[in-house]
């Protein structure tokens, strides 16, 4: 016993500066995620840690972990910065959200319990409450409410692998669902919460093909606002 408590004393080692680093890392994603960083956006280290109330180095860690995750890229120069919004990438985002997140889907349908169905429920009427309390300046109130919603229904899939890269993917298309946002504030049209009553209908009838096309209905609306843009020639952000 002696023994197995020596082994565990030396792997034991200071966490404060990994945690600091942690929590830098998890506030950036939050923001991107969330729609809080335009694409172009140049993420200047020292301004970031300003910002941050923290040193250069939790920073700078951070930023590389979210480069790796291709959700910002690295210039020649040195700087970072949020990725354009190209035709191409647009289109392979799109295309890698609804296969992925459609497969997580169509495995909870018969998964989602009826306690289940009431809890998205009660998200998208607290969707649609918040678009009337806060008007246009909802953007990252929604943002987290649309996350919950989502992964609400992904969790239920019990998938360890497809999970991460639906995160993964959410974080690259931060910067497009704000540019959405953007346009459809001057358009107008359907709310978002308007495709997820759709989803919630067709879960709740277990109806798996209507839930993976509600759900592709979704995705694709935020990406055929910023398509559309694009096609015309404007910058998306």
């Amino acid at each position: 016993m002696t023994d197995t408590i020596g082994q565990s004393d030396d792997v034991l080692t200071p966490v404060g500066r990994e945690t600091l680093q942690d929590r830098v890392y998890d506030q950036l994603r939050r923001t991107l995620i969330n729609g809080g960083f335009a694409a172009g956006d140049m993420l200047r280290i020292v301004d970031m840690a300003d910002r941050l109330k923290t040193s250069t180095m939790p920073v700078r860690e951070a930023l590389g972990r979210l480069v790796s995750e291709q959700a910002l890229e690295a210039l020649p120069n040195r700087s970072i910065r949020v990725p354009l919004i190209t035709r191409e990438r647009l289109d392979d985002l799109e295309r890698a959200r609804i296969l992925i997140e459609g497969r997580l889907v169509a495995l909870a349908c018969d998964r989602l319990t009826a306690e289940d169905i009431e809890s998205l429920k009660q998200i998208n009427r607290d969707c649609e409450a918040a678009f009337e309390r806060h008007g246009q300046d909802v953007g990252p109130v929604t943002s987290e409410i649309n996350h919950r919603f989502h992964f609400h229904i992904y969790r239920a899939a019990s998938s360890r692998v497809l999970i991460p890269m639906v995160e993964s993917l959410w974080l690259q298309s931060g910067p497009v669902v704000r540019a959405a946002a953007h346009i459809h504030d001057e358009q107008g049209g359907l709310a978002a919460t308007n495709h997820h009553w759709t989803l919630i209908e067709a879960l709740e009838a277990r109806d798996e093909d209507a839930a993976v096309n509600a759900l592709s209905n979704d995705i694709g609306r935020s990406f055929d606002l910023v398509r559309g843009r694009l096609d015309a020639g404007e910058e998306a952000a």
